[in-house]
């Protein structure tokens, strides 16, 4: 194993350690192989069944949910008139604490975004607007060669083979990576230069 500079991101953690460490990491590193294998597989038969026969994730849970309040509604009716116990539901609510919590969240969340959208806007930050007009780039991308269905097919699928494909060759993709972000990162500071040569005068 490299020292931390010779890492992504100088981190010193394993890769195991920064996915959680616990059965979820065990599951996306393929230590165990039988859930791994699982999860891969039902994933791409989901996908062939969603492609063969035209559905869609929102015409599935809209069946699903149709048939399961079906379900509850004849079982509580049929429960009444033969003097059964109803289903055993919990009651559904959302407390106050738990709504204040999820809108403290989504507020922190949402001024970290405009933040970032303001010093993109003002100029402050040459390799920030890099990072997310690549980011943005590669989603349009991305977006215009598959549906959000099977995106979301992909998506588990790179999560399951990615990380665990990355700690395998972990020294070799650490060390084309290092080289290849330290050259961005030169021309960033030369395309800085170039835009804000005010910069170089300060400096």
């Amino acid at each position: 194993m490299g020292s931390s500079s010779e890492k992504l991101f100088n981190r010193e953690k394993t890769i195991h350690d920064i996915l959680g460490g616990g059965n979820v990491a065990d599951v996306m590193l393929g230590r165990k192989k039988n859930v791994s294998v699982g999860i891969v597989t039902v994933t791409i038969a989901s996908w062939m069944v969603f492609e063969s026969f035209a559905y869609t994730i929102i015409t599935l849970l809209s069946s699903v949910l149709l048939l399961l309040l079906s379900i509850l509604f004849l079982w509580s009716k049929s429960a009444s008139i033969l003097n059964r116990p109803s289903p055993p539901l919990p009651e559904f609510q959302i407390s106050e604490a738990m709504a204040e919590e999820a809108s403290r969240l989504l507020r922190i969340h949402v001024n970290k975004l405009l933040q970032v959208s303001y010093d993109i806007a003002m100029g402050r930050n040459s390799e920030l607007y890099i990072k997310v007009a690549v980011s943005l780039f590669l989603i349009s991308f991305i977006g215009s060669l598959m549906d959000f269905q099977t995106l979301c097919h992909t998506s588990v699928l790179v999560v399951m083979t990615v990380p665990a494909i990355y700690e395998r060759y972990e020294d070799y993709i650490d060390g084309s990576m290092v080289f290849i972000c330290n050259k961005a990162r030169d021309l960033c500071l030369r395309f800085e230069l170039l835009a804000f040569p005010e910069h170089k005068k300060l400096s």
